[in-house]
């Protein structure tokens, strides 16, 4: 896919936070920021337009002029870094923003004849900071807003949105959910911890912690566990895929993200064969415990009941 920039709106007062740090906040123990970073790791340039702050991968940091000019003005900030052909641009508080959708709206914006695509909310509704635009008409409307207008600060983002050809992108239940209230996080912070989601949710959260690049086979994972656990004992399943990651990290040393996978795939293989033969082994040593404990039974139960001794003869 050609290369494309990403500027993300960061700034803004979050008057209906109560002036809290709203790309800081934590949905799912990571920033909002961090979540919308982490859905556009592709990007040959990230340009943040907010205050500093420390972020799960290095970017540019711009101001809008003045501050708090609004997001048309933030974006002509972020424009002034961006060098791609096409520009991805996002708002910071959107919790579960995916590279599909990042992936759909840069497809959609390199049709032919297009200069950019958005998307639309559940209700319809035009979303201009879920979006990509081609760099090029982008900026000619930019410079013409700021010359009608003398600047850029305080207009709204639909004078911008209004004079350019845009494909719409259905963005779907949840990609362009954003958190302007308390309920908002509290509503996106209860849904990742739905059934179908909580998972998913998790180990994202987790490879991101810790710097990994990795797609595994979770449910072969989570087999290997129940196998451990009940073939050997319950504090096996833990302590079993711990040393799965690890034999894969040795034996993958210096290779990528694809010779890793294979890799975590083989240990978990040859562990999870390992795991059955104890289950195999166990059930046959119940098995003959169980028929020595019936040998027993039945010797007991020929014996005479004075032990086998021989009858004196009283009566």
């Amino acid at each position: 896919m050609t290369a494309y920039d990403v500027i993300v709106l960061a700034g803004g007062a979050a008057k209906r936070l109560g002036g809290a740090d709203k790309p800081g906040v934590r949905v799912g123990g990571r920033a909002l920021l961090d979540r919308v970073l982490a859905a556009c790791d592709g990007a040959a340039r990230t340009v943040v337009v907010g205050g500093r702050r420390a972020t799960v991968r290095p970017v540019l940091w711009t101001r809008e002029v003045p501050q708090g000019g609004g997001p048309l003005a933030a974006l002509g900030a972020g424009m002034r870094l961006a060098t791609a052909e096409r520009v991805l641009v996002l708002s910071a508080d959107l919790p579960f923003l995916g590279p599909g959708t990042v992936d759909a709206l840069l497809g959609a914006a390199g049709q032919p004849g297009r200069e950019g695509a958005l998307c639309t909310d559940p209700d319809g509704r035009d979303q201009p900071l879920v979006a990509a635009y081609r760099a090029e008409p982008l900026r000619r409307e930019l410079a013409l807003v700021a010359t009608e207008y003398g600047s850029l600060a305080g207009l709204p983002l639909r004078l911008l949105t209004a004079e350019l050809d845009l494909a719409r992108v259905d963005a779907g239940p949840d990609a362009a959910f954003d958190c302007d209230t308390w309920d908002d996080i509290a509503a996106a912070r209860a849904r990742i911890r739905e059934h179908g989601a909580v998972l998913d949710e998790w180990i994202t959260s987790v490879k991101n912690e810790l710097g990994i690049e990795l797609d595994v086979d979770t449910g072969a994972l989570l087999d290997l566990a129940r196998d451990a656990a009940h073939g050997v004992a319950r504090p096996a399943a833990p302590l079993t895929t711990f040393l799965v990651g690890y034999a894969a990290a040795r034996a993958s040393a210096g290779a990528g993200p694809d010779e890793a996978a294979a890799a975590v795939a083989e240990a978990a293989r040859k562990a999870t064969a390992l795991a059955l033969r104890w289950e195999a082994e166990a059930e046959a040593a119940a098995v003959e415990a169980d028929a020595e404990a019936g040998a027993r039974g039945d010797e007991a139960g020929g014996a005479k009941p004075d032990g086998g001794r021989e009858g004196t003869g009283t009566p």
